[in-house]
């Protein structure tokens, strides 16, 4: 069931209204029952997948606070519940791998049979990968590390754990939410508000808006691009290539946007994923930016556990190369998703190393780093570069992407972009004239989010008419300019896959 659906349109309200009809103290059963069922309407056998998960981290839970509370030695203790942690991430990472990465490892490994001249051939398994496995894997078992590192106590409400690891606006993409925030919030029965209610559906209109009118038209251009890129002009290759990075922000904004507004209307919020990405001032900033919730699981439960910055500048540029890495790879079973995660990487490491250098560079010089030509420099060369490895997520295949690359650099011409060529890789004056307007709207209002402020409240200050004129706009433009496919490929979010 996608967000952009006739489905979810008619789900939706009747979640809410049973939601704030039933008695307080069963209101989280009813969200539960509605959780799966959202998520078996796309394969009900594989709901099977969320329950194994939820109850091994549950229990798990629940034997790490019994270990703390024996009279046992310190060490004993840090033992076992350690023992129970490893336990707990060996059997959930071993579902994860069967079904995302198994067939990924049995083809590389027949790879290099056949460079070794093996005459063996191990046979594929045809395994259909789990809407948001990844996410709902990541989120449960960091309740696990949590109650082990002592930052939250084991819920002993079996289903309410269950609703936490299922609640349905974020189960298939994120955000992957802290227990310490959702879980807190889900023991607390919410009440109806209007206030929420008029916050949260702007919030999903702004998400339907950033899906179907932005992502979805850019898909239209950008798509046929990369089905051939042989075929595809250069400049049709170089234009695709920097509109994809709006492309993928945008998608995967519009989910988070209707996850964070469609809770926000049951009185929950989440965590927001993105803080104006794209005028990062440089990639370590950039990554604080991107998909939040990912980038700070991995720093807490991976980059600080190998050491992080505590054992050296070599050591910490490792940390930082394994962190992108797998990183990559949990996006895709995919070499490019590994090359992609591992540029990242180079990046950031050369960022760290070259930090002394930029400043004495910048001693030198005079600039003055608050001045406004530079920080706008310094936000285009970190946009081109986080574009630059975008490629390589978007392409099947690293030699692809390197033959895309080679195009690029070789025949690359500045008057393309003042050309008619470049207008007719839109197609039309019309299509150029919708990519461009809300392409436009998007940057605004990322760049007054980026200063704090928020344009959500600023509607809401305005007299009731202005408002309601602002909402029929939104509406109409939705209606008028969105693209609303009739297959489930053309219409899914980006990040559906992974």
């Amino acid at each position: 069931m996608l967000f952009n659906s006739i489905q979810f349109l008619i789900f939706f309200p009747v979640v809410i209204l049973f939601y704030f009809v039933i008695p307080e103290k069963i209101r989280y059963l009813w969200l539960l029952f509605v959780s799966y069922f959202f998520y078996m309407c796309w394969n009900a056998k594989y709901a099977l997948l969320i329950l194994f998960s939820t109850v091994i981290t549950y229990f798990s839970g629940l034997i790490i606070e019994k270990i703390k509370a024996q009279k046992w030695e310190d060490r004993k203790i840090i033992k076992y519940k350690k023992y129970c942690v490893i336990g707990s991430f060996i059997l959930n990472l071993a579902i994860l791998f069967w079904f995302k990465y198994l067939e990924f490892m049995i083809l590389n490994l027949n790879r290099m049979l056949n460079v070794f001249h093996f005459e063996i051939h191990i046979p594929t398994i045809d395994i259909i990968l789990p809407v948001g496995i990844s996410f709902y894997t990541f989120q449960a078992l960091s309740y696990t590390m949590d109650i082990y590192r002592d930052k939250i106590h084991a819920e002993r409400n079996p289903f309410r754990y269950a609703l936490f690891v299922s609640f349905f606006p974020q189960l298939v993409a994120g955000p992957i939410e802290r227990s310490e925030n959702l879980l807190r919030q889900l023991k607390i029965p919410t009440r109806f508000s209007v206030k929420n209610a008029e916050y949260g559906l702007l919030t999903m209109a702004y998400g339907v808006f950033l899906k179907v009118v932005v992502a979805d038209n850019l898909s239209l251009l950008i798509d046929p691009v990369y089905y051939n890129t042989n075929d595809s002009s250069t400049i049709a290759l170089t234009t695709g290539m920097i509109l994809f990075a709006f492309q993928v922000y945008c998608d995967f904004q519009g989910y988070t946007q209707i996850a964070i507004g469609s809770a926000r209307i049951l009185g929950f919020q989440l965590n927001e994923n993105f803080n104006s990405p794209y005028l990062a001032k440089s990639i370590k900033d950039f990554w604080g930016r991107w998909h939040i919730s990912l980038t700070s699981w991995f720093r807490d439960y991976l980059y600080i556990p190998l050491g992080g910055n505590r054992k050296g500048k070599f050591r910490k540029q490792i940390n930082t190369m394994l962190v992108f890495l797998c990183s990559g790879l949990w996006h895709g079973a995919s070499w490019h998703y590994v090359i992609w995660g591992g540029a990242n990487g180079i990046f950031s490491v050369l960022e760290d190393v070259l930090k002394p250098y930029y400043h004495k560079m910048i001693a030198r010089l005079k600039i003055n780093e608050r001045n406004v030509l530079w920080k706008g420099f310094r936000t285009i060369v970190t946009f081109a570069m986080i574009d630059l490895t975008w490629l390589f997520f978007r392409v099947n295949s690293f030699r692809e992407g390197i033959g895309i690359l080679k195009r690029i650099f070789v025949e690359f011409r500045i008057k393309w972009f003042i050309s008619s060529g470049f207008f007719n890789v839109f197609g039309t004056t019309y299509n150029f004239m919708i990519i461009a307007v809300s392409l436009l709207c998007v940057i605004i209002i990322d760049i007054l989010n980026y200063n704090g402020i928020d344009v959500r409240k600023i509607i809401f200050r305005q007299q009731i008419i202005f408002r309601w004129i602002i909402y029929w706009m939104i509406y109409l433009i939705i209606i008028y300019w969105g693209v609303y496919g009739t297959g489930y490929e053309q219409t899914q979010f980006i990040y559906f896959q992974f």
